[in-house]
């Protein structure tokens, strides 16, 4: 017997794929655009594989400041593979279709690779504060045994919070016409609007693990800094506040390259439908590509130990 109209109405669609965009209004452009951004991943990848090599086979890095910084990096790498295969497809053969559990699963992967970056940026701030307001018990509060935890906790806490997500997603009712996503990857809030159904579960607990993370995470940094300006004011010699201070600026530099876009990122997702889509592919892209290829270059600039252990690597002899 032939469906009624009603029926059709409301039967369920999930769609075997989903459509990609690259940067909107300069698709014959494409080609050009692809080197900045193959350049890009091209850095990243190298530079954070990079600094992992160099803790690892340099004795004196294995300390907790630069197990730390390894996990960063280990982050930046798992957020640059997780949007490099579809971005790149997009640039380089204009193919725009992703799976649809595959858009699922670079979704989770993507998440969770930022709320890692996150957390491991908050276990950075807790290990300059330890270091700079109590120096002669830094390696004995901050044994192997505690980084492994605090490892452990970051993985398990981001798996917890981000699992959710795809179940949330493949419940829903999708528009068979409505399939156009405005990136060449999967954002949650982006993935989302394709449904034609009420999404505002999925709005709710979006907003949860954005506050829950990122959110608690930066006013944790925010508290340990002031805590760490208030020690170093407490030091007497106008030589040590510098000295100390110092030794928090890559940290400063990073929390301030992986921040400032995730605001942006939020902020316009909320608040900036009506400004054009080219604004909203730039600020996602500089969300997720600039952070992996800045981190690398902050370090070996302004940590001395990590550019000599980055050249040795490289059998370059460190001039500086």
């Amino acid at each position: 017997m032939p469906f009624s109209q009603s029926s059709i109405n409301i039967s369920f669609f999930q769609p075997p794929a989903f459509l990609m965009i690259g940067i909107p209004g300069m698709e014959a452009f494409h080609g050009w655009i692809s080197i900045p951004f193959s350049s890009m991943y091209a850095v990243a990848l190298a530079g954070n594989c990079l600094i992992l090599l160099a803790v690892s086979r340099t004795p004196s890095l294995h300390q907790p400041m630069y197990y730390f910084l390894s996990m960063l990096a280990l982050s930046d790498v798992g957020l640059t593979l997780s949007t490099l295969p579809t971005t790149l497809a997009v640039l380089w053969f204009d193919y725009r279709f992703i799976d649809f559990h595959s858009c699922l699963a670079q979704m989770f992967f993507l998440h969770f690779f930022s709320v890692v970056e996150s957390s491991v940026l908050l276990a950075m701030s807790f290990d300059r504060f330890v270091a700079i307001s109590n120096p002669l018990r830094y390696a004995a509060i901050l044994t192997n045994n505690v980084i492994l935890r605090i490892g452990i906790a970051i993985t398990t806490r981001a798996t917890l919070s981000l699992l959710p997500l795809p179940f949330l997603l493949k419940r829903l009712n999708y528009c068979p016409g409505k399939i156009l996503l405005s990136h060449s990857f999967c954002f949650h809030a982006d993935v989302m609007k394709c449904a034609c159904a009420d999404i505002t579960v999925n709005i709710l607990y979006g907003l949860y693990v954005v506050l829950s993370t990122v959110g608690i995470d930066s006013l944790l940094i925010v508290l340990s800094y002031t805590l760490i300006l208030h020690t170093v004011m407490g030091l007497a010699s106008p030589k040590e506040r510098i000295r100390s201070l110092n030794t928090c600026i890559s940290h400063i530099l990073a929390v301030l390259v992986f921040y400032i876009p995730v605001i942006g990122v939020s902020m316009i997702h909320r608040f900036g439908r009506r400004l054009p889509h080219i604004v909203h592919a730039l600020v996602a892209y500089v969300y997720l590509v600039v952070p992996p290829v800045l981190n690398p270059i902050i370090y070996s600039v302004k940590s001395k130990p990590i550019r000599g252990a980055m050249l040795k690597v490289l059998c370059i002899k460190d001039q500086g």
